[in-house]
């Protein structure tokens, strides 16, 4: 049996992606990630692996071992939105995801990687994942523009992997994020806020037709991100046919951040106390007001689930938390 490559293992969408591989019986992992630098981590307890290889050194053996290799996910990357030395950013996210690309074009592997909602920036394009807008896209950050670039090289290369899919993911929270620090999601930092202080902090609107916390993001559930990652492996491993290209993977349904952190008060059987401060001058300009997925071209290829709605997704992840 050839084995299945998950790169930024020990991250929070990979860690959750390799749980549910062993869960499905596969047991065929190759791990990969930048292993001593997160070593304090938990997120890999009991993921049972083939093997782990270091980041740096993943590309070299992967020419050397391209036979043992099925398929690969690489969900590795710094995605760090306040990261502004592109230098950074252009070596882990860009240029390596294209040697990545190389190698599975020559050995002809199928490739999926994340790609991100970031690079949509304020939204002025619209949210469309037709392959013919996607020059006209203007992300906000370094870290966006890396991720666009590599969608761009993507859609211009004639030699390409035999199957090759890059998600768009929206804004992803559940389990095992607590990795991501500052970037971690709303609800976990709302959580965190509201069982320290009992109250918790939002973003006053600084536009006139958006009350106060009612800024709208597209948030979908871990688990729902990691579905429509199996649904394109298992579609290739059983030899069916699918389009490879860029595919947006939000719930298609923005939800306020009021309705956000009042669900997680209820489920702490708490009273509501949101505190509205003033968008930092800095970020204010390139704030988003409205995210949501247009996910009409993930239904076309057979991906039906219905995704969690955000009370669904915060309870079962408050649930965890509240576990911990």
């Amino acid at each position: 049996m050839k084995n299945i490559v998950v790169t930024g293992a020990d991250g929070f969408i990979a860690s959750n992606l390799a749980k549910k591989l062993n869960a499905e019986g596969y047991d065929n992992l190759i791990l990969v990630d930048s292993l001593e630098e997160h070593s304090k981590n938990k997120n890999l307890n009991g993921v049972i692996c083939v093997d782990a290889i270091e980041r740096d050194q993943f590309i070299e053996w992967l020419t050397e071992h391209s036979d043992e290799v099925e398929f690969i996910f690489h969900l590795g990357a710094r995605t760090d939105t306040t990261e502004f030395n592109f230098r950074v950013l252009d070596s882990l996210n860009l240029s390596y995801t294209k040697s990545l690309w190389e190698v599975c074009t020559v050995k002809q592997i199928p490739l999926l990687y994340a790609s991100s909602a970031a690079t949509y920036g304020m939204g002025e394009n619209g949210f469309s994942d037709e392959h013919s807008l996607i020059k006209d896209l203007k992300p906000l950050n370094p870290y966006g523009l890396s991720k666009h670039l590599f969608d761009l090289f993507a859609l211009e290369q004639k030699q390409t992997p035999p199957f090759w899919c890059g998600l768009k993911f929206f804004n992803v929270y559940g389990p095992h994020e607590f990795s991501k620090g500052r970037m971690a999601s709303v609800v976990l930092h709302a959580y965190s806020q509201i069982k320290q202080t009992g109250k918790v902090k939002l973003f006053k609107s600084h536009k006139h037709d958006f009350k106060d916390g009612e800024q709208l993001r597209d948030f979908i559930y871990v688990d729902d991100v990691i579905d429509a990652c199996m649904y394109f492996y298992e579609t290739i491993s059983n030899k069916q046919q699918t389009t490879s290209g860029i595919y947006n993977l939000g719930t298609g349904k923005a939800r306020t951040f009021n309705d956000l952190v009042k669900a997680i008060f209820v489920l702490l059987n708490l009273p509501v106390k949101i505190e509205y401060v003033d968008t930092p001058e800095d970020i204010r300009d390139k704030y988003q007001y409205f995210t949501e997925a247009k996910m009409d071209k993930l239904r076309s290829v057979g991906f039906y689930k219905n995704f969690l709605e955000l009370e669904e997704g915060v309870n079962k992840y408050i649930e965890f938390l509240e576990m911990l």
